[in-house]
């Protein structure tokens, strides 16, 4: 079981971990102290080693034993973007290349340019690390937990429908996290 001491220095870790030259450079933002993980009771009786996100709340839980989580704050898909269901975690990928679906480049042009891919690094919209979510007899769903290149925009409804947490968050959740997760977005 993880205690805040062990949470707290994980974050760390993985905070320096991801700390390079591209990204001291990038716009200077302070997370507000009710953003950052904590482990909480949970007021339902859910399993341990379960994903769980609640988009009003914007946040993640990762389940735990004797009904407690670890509360992530996470950004959510922007109005009618945001798709709830049961998943599955089908892989896992460290610094994961992109590529915008159609959709998203006839809602917004400006992603044209990545349509054969961004290759992974800082200024990937994926940030650091992916969780990628696929559903039973269909495969890859194309939606997303992942790391941000943008911090600042977690506690918001602002993606194209993935669930992003900053690149330390999301670099300790991928540790924690195997391949075969249950995922609900509530």
């Amino acid at each position: 079981m993880m205690n805040r001491r062990m949470l707290l220095a994980s974050g760390l870790s993985g905070a320096a971990m991801l700390a390079t030259p591209a990204l001291a450079q990038r716009k200077a933002w302070v997370m507000p102290e009710e953003y950052k993980p904590r482990v909480i009771r949970l007021a339902g009786d859910l399993p341990a080693g379960e994903i769980h996100v609640d988009p009003n709340a914007f946040a993640l839980y990762w389940t735990l034993p004797e009904g407690k989580a670890i509360r992530y704050t996470c950004g959510i898909g922007r109005a009618g973007l945001y798709e709830s269901g049961t998943f599955t975690i089908g892989a896992k990928k460290e610094w994961p290349s992109w590529t915008p679906t159609q959709d998203m480049i006839k809602r917004d042009p400006k992603y044209k340019k990545w349509e054969n891919g961004q290759p992974g690094g800082p200024d990937n919209p994926l940030g650091a690390r992916a969780l990628y979510l696929f559903v039973p007899g269909i495969g890859d769903t194309f939606l997303r937990i992942h790391g941000t290149s943008a911090p600042w925009t977690i506690n918001s409804a602002v993606s194209n429908g993935c669930v992003r947490l900053t690149n330390a968050h999301i670099a300790h959740l991928y540790q924690l996290v195997p391949n075969g997760t249950k995922a609900v977005l509530h």
